[in-house]
């Protein structure tokens, strides 16, 4: 599995991992990366924002670029002060 890193702050990463975790993901089977390199048909790659990560699975490669479709949203919910929970 490939969790999508684009430079975004440490705590949204640590707490996207541990959403990942409670989805029964175990943490050695999570590859940060900016963009996979040579994913094959079938991965799980996940996109992360600030509120919410999608993550798809890989359908088709060309040009060493991938097209996923969606699997599922999660959503990642932060308190007034903007720190993230759940």
């Amino acid at each position: 599995m490939y969790l999508l890193d684009h430079k975004y702050p440490e705590p949204l990463l640590n707490h996207s991992f541990k959403k990942l975790q409670q989805l029964g993901i175990k943490k050695e089977d999570i590859t940060i990366t900016d963009s996979p390199e040579n994913p094959k048909i079938g991965s799980v790659v996940v996109e992360v924002f600030p509120y919410h990560m999608e993550i798809a699975r890989v359908r088709t490669i060309r040009n060493e670029s991938f097209i996923s479709g969606s699997l599922m949203t999660v959503e990642l919910k932060t308190d007034v002060a903007g720190k993230y929970i759940d």
